[in-house]
């Protein structure tokens, strides 16, 4: 017979992870984390009623972040990745101090993955216009090197571009030309994509930017930083044993337009998504 305690953090460690998005962008995370992490199982909420984020204030956002952090832990998650970095700026300390469980943010993992890729210490970073007006990447690079020089510009077109799936549109070559001007000019050689609907605009922003400026797209390092939690955690979910046979679950749910987003989201992960679930909020 299984020893209760044993028993109890078996349950744990096959508990999924919650990640949550203000809509469509985090599954670029989702997407990392299946990758780095196989084994485990995944719950992702994206608030599609409310997107998007960067425009609204710092307690709209974490009034949205509470919301949703208490929901996906009455799910039973053992970690939270915020992969949304406007809710990351605003909402991540609250979430740390107010649930029981491991949460990682993007902005931290982000940051440090521009400063091991500058060659001359620019950094350029985009972001939604609350990520920028929070100063949370400064904040976070000038800890890692305080020697960096930092350029900031918000994009605050990208997401709704990117939620209505105008990712290669004559206007969003346009739009992405304006807005990286600023960027160019200050010659950078190392671009922060500052939110997780811009690494879908990739592309446009290379051809825009040139090969000279590295692009860092957080998720990879964000999903390195979450294996390491649950790692240091004990929450790991082991290679072997009678849980081990089972495969991951993945579960997809959204505020609003459940539809829209199984279409969108299969562009990012095929069949990983077969269906998609309703939460809303009062």
């Amino acid at each position: 017979m299984t020893p209760p305690a044993t028993a109890t953090a078996a349950a744990a460690a096959a508990a999924p992870i919650g990640v949550f998005d203000s809509g469509v962008g985090g599954l670029t995370v989702v997407r990392e984390l299946i990758r780095q992490l196989p084994r485990e199982s995944l719950i992702y909420f994206g608030d599609t009623a409310r997107v998007p984020y960067g425009p609204k204030s710092p307690d709209t956002i974490r009034s949205y972040s509470r919301e949703i952090g208490g929901y996906l832990a009455s799910q039973g998650v053992k970690a939270l990745v915020v992969a949304c970095n406007t809710a990351t700026a605003h909402a991540l300390p609250m979430l740390a101090a107010e649930l029981a469980v491991p949460v990682i943010g993007v902005v931290e993992p982000g940051a440090r993955a521009a400063v091991e890729a500058t060659r001359g210490g620019g950094i350029g970073v985009i972001g939604t216009a609350g990520t920028i007006a929070s100063e949370a990447y400064e904040r976070a690079i000038h800890a890692i090197s305080p020697s960096a020089r930092v350029v900031t510009q918000a994009c605050p077109l990208f997401v709704p571009l990117v939620e209505e799936g105008w990712l290669d549109a004559e206007a969003t070559t346009l739009i992405a030309r304006e807005y990286l001007a600023p960027i160019i000019a200050a010659g950078v050689d190392t671009l922060v994509l500052g939110c997780t609907h811009y690494p879908l605009l990739a592309p446009v922003i290379a051809a825009i930017v040139g090969d000279s400026v590295r692009l860092i797209d957080s998720a990879h390092a964000t999903a390195a930083a979450t294996r390491a939690a649950i790692a240091q955690a004990g929450l790991d979910r082991p290679g072997t044993g009678a849980d081990a046979a089972s495969p991951p679950r993945y579960r997809f749910v959204v505020s609003d337009a459940p539809d829209q987003f199984l279409r969108a989201g299969r562009r990012f992960l095929g069949s990983a998504i077969e269906r998609v679930e309703t939460h809303t909020f009062n």
